[in-house]
């Protein structure tokens, strides 16, 4: 058989789709579109909605204690409620992120929908990006929730001093949400099935939280750890940096906080917080660019 124009129509196709322009890696339309879809998805996913209302409802209750703990009948300011919050939010916010993180990709890998998703005209960074960003402005709301029926009734009988601790709390919780969703997310690329998926992040929150102020209390008397090496392990988890950070608003010296505090106080002073968001910044960045690196090569 004689050749058409020197060419055989397979060759002529790849030679039309060298020649047509090659689409943007990133478009900022089609994530605007997939962030919409997520933030839908997250306001009907009963578990988000109960671990908004669940978070809210006990901000408010812990704020209520906390004054009347402290000799004030309601609430009577922003100290005592950011103080007694730092261990609820310990406890909650990453718990709700790494399961909200791991769960949202590998359901919908199991339920069929992603790969509807990605027969699409995206891309899988797009795709993911997407997720990541809409699971995080639905987690900065449901903090938002919490923090905020807790401030407004509140707000009135709050000095300067006492909002700037407040705010500083809100702003480290967000951070740390973001952090531990970025983590979240990770393990859903790692792992295909959704129950293990979950099962994994469950464990990174217990991990994280054993590692924190008991896990290290018991470590330096057990192993006898020197303080920087105390202080080095206390820092590069982010739970750990966000209690410092916080911790360090209300107390300069953070003594509280026992040879660590104390270290990290005489070396770094009023950089701390610094390093601190850095940290938590790096916990964001590193997890998501690994998610995805993975993602964007994984079959499905």
């Amino acid at each position: 058989m004689t050749q058409a124009a020197g060419a055989t129509p397979p060759e002529r196709k790849a030679t039309q789709m060298k020649s047509e322009p090659r689409e943007a890696w990133i478009s900022p339309a089609t994530v605007s579109v997939l962030i919409r879809k997520e933030l839908r998805d997250a306001v009907h996913n009963r578990w988000f909605v109960s671990y908004t209302a669940g978070f809210t409802v006990m901000a408010l209750g812990v704020s209520y204690m906390a004054q009347v703990g402290t000799g004030y009948s309601g609430f009577a300011g922003f100290g005592p409620t950011a103080a007694s919050m730092i261990n609820l939010v310990l406890l909650l916010v990453p718990l709700m992120a790494l399961t909200l993180g791991s769960s949202s990709l590998a359901l919908e890998r199991d339920r069929g929908m992603l790969a509807y998703v990605l027969a699409q005209p995206v891309n899988r960074v797009e795709v993911i990006l997407a997720k990541f960003l809409g699971l995080a402005i639905a987690l900065l709301g449901a903090l938002a929730a919490g923090f905020g029926a807790a401030a407004l009734l509140i707000a009135r009988q709050a000095d300067a001093q006492q909002v700037g601790l407040f705010l500083r709390l809100v702003g480290f919780s967000a951070m740390l949400a973001i952090s531990m969703l970025a983590v979240g997310m990770m393990i859903a690329t790692f792992i295909r099935s959704s129950g293990a998926a979950t099962g994994a992040a469950l464990l990174a929150w217990l991990t994280f939280l054993l590692l924190g102020d008991l896990g290290l209390m018991g470590s330096a008397v057990m192993f006898r750890i020197q303080t920087p090496q105390l202080f080095l392990t206390a820092i590069i988890n982010p739970t750990e940096c966000f209690r410092l950070s916080v911790i360090g608003g209300f107390d300069a010296t953070l003594d509280v906080l026992g040879p660590a505090g104390l270290y990290a106080s005489n070396t770094f002073g009023p950089r701390l917080p610094v390093l601190l968001a850095v940290i938590l910044v790096t916990w964001t960045l590193v997890p998501l660019m690994l998610a995805v690196f993975r993602f964007s090569r994984k079959p499905l």
